[in-house]
């Protein structure tokens, strides 16, 4: 479900609490920036709930048991909806920060100022980098398994990555293709041991360790991929029509780049308040630099800087 268009009337020129995203981060700020008593506006361009809609089922998620990644991000819009937040699908193209503005400007030209802004924009899929991968995009190569699998039915398709996303995806494409096999560099996967067991437990789905994508061969559509054993430096080659890129993934910061500090991959660097260097600025859920990116810790961003914004700003 697309978030609601609202018209010109509705959206405001300020808001206490401005959203760049919409996430589980964003929409658990949202949660707790309205339980507070302060105005919020979510401004997401494709889906509310982030990544979760691309993800098939969650399983760690408390109080939720393998619930649909879609449905979960439903139900997390409609609670901050129902406490009053609102939402516009649109674009954030630039921030303007001065000593006391904080403001967005959209894609449509408007404006917003906000007394807080929240970056809450999350990760892109990380690319292979590798000759052939540019120009098969869309033709063959695919960064996300549920929103493409269904057109690899009963095909062999590739899944490079050895962590939790790509072991999913696994899962999840092995109950729609032929066959599909499991590109890792390592020797052994990086997935927990849930998903580990039931992926080796897949009939369908088989490994090919210590290997690398060396190119994606095709001319309109992927043909073939070339895989390096890294131990050997052989060489060979997987007839496939689908390969399913799953190796990370980098943030989305480049909106603030320039204003806060970033770390050396660009995720944006914050206190334990999600406070950036910027006052008033804050940074949750995936884009910013942590340890454990889960929908849990997304949450718990979301609810502290909201916290902290409505006991030290308003």
């Amino acid at each position: 479900m697309l978030f609601e268009l609202k018209g010109l009337e509705d959206i405001k020129e300020h808001y206490d609490v401005l959203i760049a995203g919409g996430g589980p981060a964003a929409l658990g700020a949202a949660v707790y920036a309205r339980r507070a008593g302060l105005s919020v506006l979510i401004v997401e361009k494709v889906l509310e709930g982030g990544q979760l809609n691309f993800t098939t089922y969650i399983d760690n998620y408390l109080g939720f048991p393998n619930i649909e990644g879609a449905e979960l991000a439903k139900r997390m819009k409609e609670h901050a909806e129902s406490l009053g937040t609102q939402f516009l699908n649109g674009s954030v193209e630039k921030v303007i920060l001065d000593d006391e503005t904080r403001a967005v400007v959209l894609d449509d030209g408007r404006t917003i100022q906000a007394k807080v802004l929240m970056i809450a924009t999350g990760t892109d899929p990380k690319r292979l980098n590798v000759p052939g991968e540019s120009e098969l995009i869309g033709k063959g190569i695919s960064y996300c398994a549920t929103c493409d699998g269904y057109f690899f039915k009963e095909k062999d398709v590739v899944v490079v990555g050895g962590g939790d996303t790509a072991i999913n995806d696994a899962l999840y494409l092995s109950k729609i293709a032929r066959s599909v096999t499991v590109i890792h560099r390592r020797d052994k996967l990086r997935a927990v041991k849930i998903l580990q067991e039931k992926a080796f437990q897949r009939p369908n789905i088989k490994f090919l360790f210590d290997s690398v994508v060396e190119r994606f061969v095709g001319e309109n559509k992927l043909e073939r991929v070339v895989v390096k054993n890294v131990k050997t430096n052989e060489t060979s080659e997987l007839h496939v029509e689908g390969v399913f890129v799953a190796i990370g993934s980098v943030p989305r910061s480049d909106l603030v780049k320039g204003f806060v500090e970033l770390d050396e991959n660009g995720y944006i660097i914050t206190n334990e308040w999600m406070e950036t260097n910027v006052p008033r600025l804050y940074a949750i859920g995936d884009v910013r630099k942590k340890n454990v990116r889960q929908i849990v810790t997304a949450v718990a961003d979301g609810a502290i800087a909201a916290v902290h914004a409505a006991q030290n700003y308003f």
